[in-house]
């Protein structure tokens, strides 16, 4: 018989029985009949206790005890049973969870964002915590833990609207994800690839505790996970923060959460691996299309123009600023271009093969499309008024000749494959350049691109006999020159040109001001139509509008949107309005700082003016009644650069 306590009436002499407890809640305790309860194997799970027997508080005696002895094995099993019961139940709802995680990521590979929102949902679902973070790393071959993207969702019981937390944390600064993305916990993790599980975060010295503090969102314990792709490598790491009932995450909540996690890592994997497929397929779609329309060119044209007298620069006026754009033939801007590089010494600097310069610029000519504006004689004449801002304004002896060569080939490719539409047009209609390139300067890296690929085709290469060096350094300065005619980066950039010319601070000799130089120029010339004599000038702006017309034509009928004006035929009476505006925001402002940097360049501002004294006699005949209140719209910009773009 095994017996635990069986205390006499006089319980209060037993130096075993404390009575705190009875003090405490009024109650007299007499006597006491305490036995263990065992489960199936003989260990004790817990005890069974009876107090005053009744009646009259008689002391129990040894055949209570032998009752009780008989009871307790029936209530072991009974226990036990129970725990078992709800031990399975637990797993069964756990296994469930997992199943719905796998289902959920599974049925979503497509954006990454949502399938990291479902995972936060899902492992507050399972762990029950205030906050969950998933944060993916850079470069998971580099040595350098660096995460890149960082998610993070707050409990509904911590915020009144679940959806709105996690999109702030994502497209918000905050002190918390500064914490997020910085703290050591979760670097440890990415780097040693091995759990973290902090019970008390203010007595860990890993933990931060003053970050805490700022961000205004109390950290008591903390787990924090390595995320595997299937290859075995660590992508990131999964994070959650204090169990809503305030106990530290045990094991079973850390053996949950890696197995949660292991999902997880398959989930956003397949969705990185599908955004790649995607961008592959949007890479091959822009290749065929590239290559359906165009082609290079034929020998006989090639052997036509190596064979050419090529005329002087007296003799086709190209050194003039107020060049007619329209006065030569597609032939005659082949020899004309080829004067060019010829007059600025490239082809014997640069050691260029002159039948595979003939090549490269018949192939260029042939890789622009049929469209209104954006065409061959467009990037000619950017060309050419690159040509005279050079010789003309003396810029040959501040440039270097790497740099000339960059931006004259660059004016001849800046819209090499153009469509006719913009990048504002590429990202409303998810065209498969939008999807390769993403919609900041879709089109530009496209023209680059483009470019490249001409270079790199058998016998096109205009640079093979430059030195490694002068190769690379050229291949970028192309690649800024080329990316500096979308009008975003203009805008971004021009404040800071303005501001060095006007307050007289230029220097030449620092990399970044002849880069802001070098883009100015670039657009300079995108935009020279405006600075040319008034028939040519309004020449180019009614083709331009055309074809901007014909974007819009396509947005009414593919897209189903009401474009804007601009793009509008059914808005053309106000094309004077809107060439004041583009005048007035856009183009003034920037020659009228080139000829602050270079007097020699002012009879390109002085037909700007002229031109904008045109259109605003236009605009007064339109208006008649509003002469009054329309001289000016330089004080704003309300033409959409997005729009135009």
């Amino acid at each position: 018989m095994t017996r635990l306590l069986m205390l006499p009436y006089f319980l209060l002499k037993d130096r075993r029985f404390n009575d705190e407890i009875d003090k405490l809640t009024g109650y007299k305790t007499k006597s006491l009949l305490c036995m263990p309860i065992r489960n199936s194997d003989g260990e004790i799970i817990g005890v069974a206790q009876a107090i005053n027997k009744t009646p009259g508080g008689a002391p129990f005696s040894d055949d209570d005890e032998k009752v009780m002895q008989m009871y307790l094995p029936f209530c072991g099993i009974a226990i036990s049973n129970a725990q078992l019961f709800a031990a399975s139940r637990k797993e069964y709802d756990r296994s469930r969870a997992l199943l719905e995680v796998v289902n959920d990521l599974f049925e979503e590979q497509t954006d990454l964002e949502k399938i990291v929102k479902k995972i936060m949902h899902r492992a507050q679902t399972l762990l029950k915590c205030e906050r969950c973070s998933v944060l993916l790393l850079e470069d998971i071959e580099s040595p350098v833990v660096k995460f890149t993207k960082s998610f993070e969702l707050l409990s509904p019981k911590c915020s009144a609207d679940t959806d709105n937390s996690f999109k702030d944390s994502v497209e918000k600064s905050s002190s918390y994800s500064d914490w997020l993305i910085n703290n050591s916990i979760a670097e440890l993790v990415a780097s040693t690839g091995l759990p973290v599980n902090i019970s008390d975060a203010y007595q860990d010295p890993r933990f931060d505790a003053e970050a805490d503090q700022i961000s205004g969102f109390h950290i008591r314990s903390v787990l924090c996970v390595p995320i595997w792709n299937s290859n075995h490598q660590i992508i990131g790491v999964a994070q959650v923060l204090n169990r809503l009932d305030g106990k530290p995450f045990d094991d079973a909540d850390q053996r949950l959460f890696e197995a949660f996690v292991i999902f997880c890592g398959l989930g956003i994997n397949n969705t990185i691996m599908y955004d790649q497929v995607k961008k592959s397929w949007a890479k091959q779609s822009v290749a065929l299309d590239v290559l359906s329309y165009h082609a290079t060119c034929s020998k006989a044209e090639v052997d036509k123009f190596k064979a050419a007298n090529i005329p002087l620069v007296s003799e086709l006026g190209i050194d003039d600023i107020h060049f007619d754009d329209f006065s030569l033939d597609v032939d005659a801007m082949i020899t004309a271009a080829l004067r060019m590089f010829m007059e600025l010494g490239m082809v014997q600097k640069f050691k260029i093969d002159y039948e595979t310069l003939c090549r490269w610029l018949l192939t260029v000519r042939k890789n622009y499309r049929m469209v209104l504006y954006h065409n061959w004689r467009h990037a000619f004449n950017v060309c050419q008024l690159m040509f005279a801002m050079l010789t003309t304004a003396g810029f040959q002896e501040i440039l270097t000749e790497i740099e000339i060569l960059a931006l004259i080939v660059g004016c001849l490719c800046h819209d090499l494959d153009h469509r006719g539409t913009n990048n504002a047009f590429q990202a409303k209609s998810g065209s498969a350049l939008a999807q390769l390139y993403g919609t900041s300067a879709t089109l530009e890296h496209h023209h680059f691109n483009h470019a490249v690929m001409i270079l790199q085709s058998e016998g096109h290469n205009i640079f093979a006999n430059l030195s490694s060096k002068d190769y690379s350094d050229l291949m970028q300065l192309l690649k800024q020159s080329i990316l500096a005619t979308d009008l975003t980066l203009y805008f971004e950039r021009r404040t800071e040109f303005f501001e060095l010319v006007s307050k007289g601070g230029y220097d030449w000799n620092i990399k970044n001001h002849r880069e802001i130089f070098r883009s100015m120029l670039m657009t300079a010339c995108d935009l020279g139509a405006v600075t040319k004599p008034w028939e040519i000038s309004r020449q180019a702006a009614e083709l331009v509008t055309s074809e901007f017309f014909e974007q819009g034509d396509r947005e009414r009928s593919e897209l189903k949107l009401t474009p804007s004006a601009i793009f509008d035929r059914n808005r053309k009476d106000e094309l004077p309005r809107l060439q004041l505006e583009w005048i007035d925001s856009i183009c003034m402002p920037l020659y009228e700082c080139l000829v602050k940097l270079n007097v020699k360049l002012k009879p390109m501002l002085d037909s700007v003016a002229v031109n904008r004294g045109k259109w605003e006699e236009l605009h007064q005949k339109r208006l008649p009644t509003q002469a009054a209140s329309s001289s000016s719209f330089s004080s704003s910009f309300p033409m959409s650069l997005k729009d135009i773009n």
